[in-house]
């Protein structure tokens, strides 16, 4: 499967350190939730991809994705600095207006 461009972005920005960039795959309302915490609004979004940059250095590759209801879900093989590392993560997003509403991590 092809994954919406908003997930493909979100991807690409994650990989780097540009929080801005990854804020922006964002809806305005937009609720991470990411090791244990909810993270509300695209200004949350940015300081959370920011404060996850500063404390882990890592690279995202997805591997599959899938459609399942009204979300779109994909696992990701993750290589880094971080306890555990390497780990493939299942994404579980929610979109809406083409942007990223609710993605889970886990």
């Amino acid at each position: 499967m092809q994954v919406p461009q908003a997930i493909a972005d979100y991807f690409a920005a994650a990989n780097t350190d540009d929080a801005d960039r990854v804020a922006a795959c964002f809806a305005d309302d937009a609720v991470v939730r990411d090791e244990g915490r909810d993270h509300c609004g695209r200004g949350a979004v940015r300081v959370w991809a920011r404060e996850t940059r500063r404390k882990y250095r890592y690279h995202a590759e997805i591997r599959t994705a899938e459609k399942v209801a009204d979300r779109t879900i994909v696992t990701a093989h993750l290589t880094g600095d971080f306890p555990g590392s390497p780990v493939d993560l299942r994404y579980r997003f929610t979109l809406a207006g083409g942007k990223i509403v609710a993605p889970e991590i886990g």
